[in-house]
């Protein structure tokens, strides 16, 4: 067995689901009717009332988005719509950390939920003020209450107030001094109406993640852009190309000025697996050596050197890409878990990652499933 007992596998890829009291325990008194608060929906059918998320005059139901961790296949959908449907591990730390121990995976990074996976949610904000409490309370919430349960099992993930760059840069020096790893962001802006990677509008936003040695974790949709066919595909001609949006982040960020002008800058893909990174690295190679003379894109350092220096994907179970791990770069590889989300082996992550990972030298799953997490995030055993 390669997954040897001594390794500590770390996740780059969890999600949580914010309990009802998360804005409510932290806005101003004067914010709290209007801030994101539980409320119950009548159902069809005889159902017990769905719980649904009120922010301002908005509703937002998908309270769980996807939270079927403990349920057979059969049962799986897009989103339960109560708490009592869901394993408490979902919203409460300390049930998760017992998932965890029965999963034998040892920590993990948690996404936000009903902030959407990079806090885009809070752009539509219309109180902007209000907008911005609510970024500060998730992020104090992650890190004061979720985090804090297992400081050494939990990797902090903080959101940021994406409408406005200064105040970008002051949340993130804030959190970074109360112990944030690591800084939610989309995977392209400009579907969300901001700019995008090719402008200097996000410069401060690089410099401050490099000062604070905090990588960006680009979860695939957070751009709110899914690769979508016809009007009339089934869902699930979606799931099967959610990887094309990291691959449109991993050409866009290649081809842009960031890295050039932010050399410590890091990147974690998440969700979006790894097989097709040989392919997608040859193809941009070949792209910048045909056709960069006449394009405004840098001249002197290959694309694929520039991954392997900044960016790491991550895999539930991606065959192919393991095998093609020397291809990809050993040292950008992590895993994930994907705890609740469908996609999620719960509560046999371990087992089937050892499945996986057989054959693989030792010195290299160790890096894969736990040391490359660990240097990417500064999370220290």
């Amino acid at each position: 067995m390669p997954l040897q007992p001594w390794m500590k596998m770390l996740s780059t890829d969890d999600h949580l689901i914010e309990h009802p009291r998360v804005w409510s325990d932290r806005l101003p008194s004067k914010y709290r009717d209007v801030g994101p608060v539980i409320i119950e929906q009548e159902r069809a059918g005889g159902r017990a009332p769905a719980e649904v998320w009120r922010y301002e005059d908005r509703i937002y139901p998908t309270i769980g988005l996807n939270a079927v961790a403990g349920k057979r296949p059969e049962e799986f959908g897009l989103e339960p719509t109560r708490y009592d449907e869901m394993i408490p591990g979902c919203y409460d730390p300390q049930a998760r950390l017992a998932d965890m121990d029965l999963d034998g995976v040892w920590g993990a990074l948690c996404f936000p939920s009903f902030p959407r996976f990079a806090g885009t949610l809070f752009l539509e904000g219309e109180d902007r003020e209000l907008a911005r409490l609510c970024v500060r309370a998730w992020n104090d919430y992650i890190l004061d209450e979720w985090c804090a349960a297992a400081p050494d099992r939990l990797i902090p993930l903080v959101i940021l107030p994406l409408w406005d760059v200064g105040l970008c840069v002051a949340e993130i020096h804030r959190t970074a001094a109360k112990g944030a790893k690591a800084i939610a962001f989309p995977e392209n802006p400009v579907p969300l109406g901001l700019p995008s990677f090719h402008t200097e509008h996000w410069d401060p936003v690089f410099s401050a993640a490099e000062e604070t040695g905090m990588p960006l974790s680009m979860h695939f949709g957070t751009s709110g852009y899914a690769p979508v066919t016809a009007p009339d595909a089934p869902f699930a001609v979606m799931i099967a190309l959610f990887g094309c949006n990291s691959m449109y982040a991993t050409a866009d960020l290649l081809f842009s000025p960031v890295f050039h002008r932010h050399p410590k800058l890091k990147i974690g893909l998440s969700e979006g697996g790894i097989g097709w990174v040989p392919y997608l690295l040859e193809r941009i190679d070949t792209t910048w050596e045909r056709h960069r003379f006449y394009q405004n894109v840098n001249q002197d350092v290959r694309p694929s050197d520039l991954f392997r220096r900044h960016i790491h994907g991550c895999f539930i179970d991606d065959s192919f890409g393991i095998e093609a791990r020397h291809a990809i770069g050993v040292d950008n590889i992590t895993w994930e878990c994907d705890y609740p989300h469908s996609d999620s082996y719960w509560p046999k992550s371990r087992a089937v990652a050892a499945e996986r990972l057989a054959g693989v030298p030792d010195e290299e799953v160790h890096k894969i499933v736990e040391l490359n997490t660990r240097r990417l995030y500064d999370f220290p055993a």
